[in-house]
């Protein structure tokens, strides 16, 4: 067993750690829309589940070199998202969108997407995903290192679900329907794979 002290790594080396062994990652692919009116669309693996009641979920927003990226100023200044779980179905589409384009660029226009108008909040999502779910901020904590603030976390309230009729049967999601892909390392990918059932003990 190997030992490591994250303090005497450097943070690229911390990351490759995390990310390689945090894995399978569920990808949140988030729509924000800009001080202009453009709509923003990024994916971001560091997402997950945080309550169910009230429904809210976990986005954590790096800041590379101190910067804040457009997705985080967004959320920040328009306290709305719509947050899409990527599929096989569109998971190429999604990795267009993670090009590096000026803030007055979509990349929602880049990867070909269809917005589509949200019920309960401005920002509107996309079509072609087979999950949607458009959320409020509850909260926003700032990630520090010392002094330094490295990353945003936002809490988001999910406000309405949108679930493709394909996928959904009494209450439940099919996950062999959905085809939810996760993240690994580097540039790969995962897909559901085999699943198993065990049953918790009384």
């Amino acid at each position: 067993m190997i030992s490591i002290d994250p303090k005497k790594n450097t943070e690229r080396e911390n990351y490759k750690l995390l990310i390689g062994s945090i894995i399978p990652r569920p990808i949140a692919f988030v729509t924000t829309k800009s001080e202009q009116g453009v709509i923003n669309g990024a994916p971001f693996s560091f997402f997950n589940i945080v309550s169910s009641n009230p429904p809210m979920i976990s986005l954590a927003v790096q800041r590379p070199n101190g910067r804040l990226k457009d997705t985080a100023r967004h959320i920040h200044h328009q306290q709305q998202f719509v947050v899409h779980i990527v599929d096989e179905d569109n998971v190429k589409q999604v990795n267009e969108t993670a090009a590096s384009l000026p803030v007055t660029e979509s990349e929602i226009d880049r990867a070909q997407f269809t917005l589509i108008d949200s019920q309960l909040i401005s920002i509107p999502g996309i079509q072609e995903a087979k999950v949607r779910m458009e959320c409020r901020l509850v909260q926003s904590i700032p990630l520090m290192n010392g002094d330094e603030q490295t990353g945003d976390l936002f809490i988001g309230e999910v406000v309405k679900f949108h679930i493709d009729e394909t996928i959904y049967n009494e209450g439940r999601i099919d996950p062999r329907k959905l085809k939810a892909v996760s993240r690994l390392a580097g540039s790969n990918y995962a897909k559901i794979g085999d699943i198993f059932e065990i049953e918790r003990p009384d």
